[in-house]
Formats: C-alpha cells, sequence, structure tokens
C-alpha cells in the first residue's frame, strides 16, 4: 500500500528542511488515514484511530468509545429532537460514541467513567478518491500545524534580541523579512524614517512579538523600538554585554535623535568611555546601523538635580530648581545657550524630558555665557582694534593742523564732485544714443 523507502526520504526531507520531528509526521499520516476510513466506512458519531507501523506499512484501525453513566447522557429516541432542559448539562446518547459503565466493566476490568474502550476494525485499503482527498488535507494541515510549533518553540526563545533576514518583498508600506523558516514583518510605523531597502538586502530588526494566527506565525519586528538600541549597544560594548555596565533610561526620536542614560556598576570603569570606544567606534558602529542616527550619550547620576542638568548636554545649565510636587524641573541657562538647550524644534529638552521622565522648563539668565566674559579670538581681535582707533583719534587731536589735512585728503571741494557728477551722467546718455542707433 506504502512505499516505503519514499516515504522514509520524504519524512527525513521534512524533519531537516522544516525541523518537524518524524513522531509528527507519522502522527499526520494515522490521522489521515483514521479520516478516510471514516469517510468511506464509517458512522455518525464514531470515533476511528489508526496505528500506521512504519517498518512493515501496515495499519491498524479501530473505534473508540467513552465510558459513560446516566450523569453524563440522556437515552432519547432517534425519532424525537433533543432539546437540552435548562440547567442540564447532558448530551444525548450515541450508541456509536459511548458505552454505558455496566457494559464497559464486562469488556475491561476496572473500567471508570470517561475512560476508553477500544474496539478492533477491520482492515481496509480500498479508499475512494474522496477519502484520499481528505486523508491529504489532513497530512497538509497537520503538517503545517507541526511547522507552525516548531516555529513558535524556536522563535518564541528569540523574543527580545535582534534577528538578521533579508528582504522578501516590501508591500504597502510594510518590510517583510525573510528567516530560515519564517516570515517577519516590520510596519511602516517601527520603520526608521527616510531608511530605503530594496528586495535582498539583509536587515537586522528586534523581534518584540511572536503571534500565531490562522495564516500562520507572525514575527513582528521593529527598528525603532528602544530595546533595538540597547541591544546595538551590547553587541559593540562587552561591558554593557556582561552588565558591568548599565543602560538606565532612553529617549529616542528614531532616525534623527537619541539619549541614553548609562552607569557603571564598576568604580574602575567610565561607562560613557565605554559606549563611545576608542576614537567613537563604538558608537559610530551603532549610528551606522541606525541610518546616521546622532546618540548622546549621559553620565546617569543619582542626584535628580546632577541627571537633568547631563540630560541638557551640550547646553551649560547656570542654576536649576526643583519642585517635587509637581514634578517639574525648572533651568537657566546663559541667553546664547537657550537654542542649544531647547534644541531644533524643542528637541533637545524634548528628549532631556523623556530620559529623566521630569517636566522641564528653560528660561534665559539675560547673562553673558563664560566664554563671552573670558572673550574668544574674535573678541580679542575686536578689543586690539578698538585700542588702535582710540590711540589714532588721540593723536588726531592732539594736533588739529594734521586732522585738517587728513580731512582735505579724503573730502573732495563741493564744485568738483558736482563736475564729476554731471560728466558721468554725460557719458551714460551718450551711450545709450549709440546702443539705440
Amino acid at each position: 500500500m506504502f512505499d516505503l523507502k519514499t516515504m522514509h526520504l520524504a519524512l527525513l526531507q521534512l524533519e531537516e528542511e522544516r525541523k518537524i520531528p518524524k513522531d509528527k509526521i507519522i502522527e499526520a499520516i494515522e490521522q489521515a488515514l483514521a479520516a478516510a476510513y471514516k469517510k468511506d466506512f464509517g458512522k455518525k458519531g464514531q470515533i476511528i484511530r489508526c496505528h500506521f507501523n512504519l517498518e512493515t506499512g501496515t495499519t491498524e484501525f479501530y473505534q473508540v468509545k467513552i465510558v459513560v453513566d446516566d450523569s453524563i447522557v440522556r437515552i432519547i429516541p432517534e425519532e424525537e429532537e433533543y432539546i437540552p432542559e435548562e440547567g442540564d448539562e447532558r448530551v444525548r446518547f450515541n450508541e456509536e460514541h459511548h458505552i454505558f459503565l455496566e457494559d464497559a466493566k464486562k469488556i475491561k476490568t476496572g473500567a471508570d467513567i470517561e475512560d476508553e474502550i477500544i474496539f478492533s476494525l477491520e482492515n481496509k485499503d480500498d479508499f475512494g478518491r474522496i477519502a484520499a482527498q481528505t486523508a491529504k488535507q489532513v497530512i497538509i494541515q497537520k503538517i503545517r500545524e507541526a511547522e507552525r510549533s516548531t516555529i513558535i518553540d524556536e522563535y518564541g526563545d528569540k523574543e527580545g534580541e535582534i534577528i538578521s533576514g533579508y528582504v522578501q518583498k516590501i508591500e504597502r508600506g510594510a518590510i517583510y523579512v525573510e528567516f530560515n523558516r519564517a516570515v517577519g514583518q516590520i510596519t511602516f510605523e517601527e520603520q526608521i524614517p527616510g531608511e530605503r531597502w530594496n528586495r535582498g538586502d539583509r536587515i537586522r530588526a528586534y523581534l518584540f512579538s511572536v503571534e500565531e494566527s490562522a495564516r500562520g506565525v507572525n514575527l513582528r519586528l521593529s527598528r525603532t523600538h528602544p530595546k533595538f538600541l540597547e541591544l546595538l549597544f551590547a553587541l559593540e560594548a562587552p561591558e554593557i554585554a556582561t552588565n558591568t555596565v548599565e543602560i538606565v533610561s532612553i529617549a529616542r526620536e528614531p532616525g534623527s535623535r537619541s539619549k541614553i542614560a548609562v552607569k557603571s556598576n564598576d568604580q574602575h570603569i567610565d561607562p560613557v568611555g565605554s559606549c563611545v570606544g576608542q576614537r567613537g567606534v563604538r558608537v559610530n558602529a551603532v549610528t551606522s546601523e541606525l541610518s546616521g542616527e546622532k546618540i548622546d550619550i549621559i553620565p546617569w547620576a543619582e542626584d535628580i538635580k546632577t541627571f537633568i542638568t547631563n540630560s541638557l548636554s551640550p547646553a551649560k545649565v547656570t542654576d536649576i530648581s526643583i519642585d517635587d510636587n509637581e514634578h517639574k524641573a525648572s533651568i537657566e541657562v546663559a541667553e546664547d545657550q537657550l537654542s542649544l538647550a531647547i534644541g531644533k524644534g524643542g528637541q533637545n529638552v524634548r528628549l532631556a524630558a523623556k530620559l529623566t521622565g521630569w517636566r522641564i522648563d528653560i528660561k534665559g539668565n539675560g547673562l553673558p555665557s563664560e566664554l563671552d566674559q573670558t572673550g574668544g579670538n574674535e573678541d580679542k581681535e575686536m578689543a586690539s582694534s578698538n585700542a588702535l582707533a582710540s590711540a589714532i583719534s588721540e593723536a588726531i587731536a592732539e594736533n588739529k593742523e594734521s586732522q585738517d589735512e587728513i580731512i582735505a585728503d579724503f573730502i573732495l571741494p563741493e564744485d568738483e564732485t558736482v563736475e564729476e557728477n554731471n560728466e558721468t551722467e554725460a557719458i551714460v546718455e551718450e551711450k545709450v544714443e549709440e546702443e539705440k542707433e
């Protein structure tokens, strides 16, 4: 009846490629044969099972009956319609499906309620076309269920990790990522703005959910999740992977800018330096993976004032006051630091508020910054110019005659200026007339 050599090869292939255990496939074959038998030779309500011997290729069919009593079933003639009474959970007795306890004890000593009593059936191998089609559908369905179960077992353990795959297709804004035996989806909301992917590109994403649906297993992926940023740093920085350096909080605007607060569990290790790496190699690797997203690494501090001050980096805070009742921090910065503290479109202060969990109000104090007070190169050059001009003015004031001579050199007499102007106008008019001719 069965080509055992071909069947063994098929079972081996399914086990290697789809990771479906051989026992699951044999179970699917047995259920398919039982369904085919019931389709052609069974009766309504029968429970038919099959045992398939893979070594010999033989099959054994048997019927199963459930042991019941009057508390579980009601005996009603077939010609009468069964209408359950209110509060009565008993079902209609079916002699093909049920067997009373007294009769079951005659067959099996020690039988009890809801036990199964097995009756052998005549073997059949001449199934019709419809029965064969039924068996085929059962096998396909059971193999899919087994494959789905193995995928859930495999990727369920990877939930909360970064996984790599290839872009299978892009449809309606969603990216479908192909893995060994499963397909994941990155919805438009979970994609970094501005990224462009093509079919076949290798892509990494954060697996945040494994869902089972009627169509199969759905792996939900994200590249905008804050955990994705944390795990990327864990891949680049061994100190984070071993929890020597800990990322306390993350504030992220995907594709634009992020802030992370880090602390060290070892006083001999610099948390910020561990994340940045030598010459910025670690943070640059993460930035490249996130398509150029800027990352500010902030040292976490137990003192909330210090933490909020650090979170507003690169702006310098001159004063800070905390309102614990409203969970709000009032910040004062120098006037020239105000725009830097707020950031483009309020991004810097917005990320700082997300990072710390506090409301932050910023205002300028009207004072110049430390740089202005000490003076930069431009200020020094301006001061030198002013001093030189002042010295020349004093020298000219001391010698009135020299001053008159200087003024005479630079100021033309009024008559000469008028004549020059008249000559210029005449020349222009002549040129215009020549062009007309």
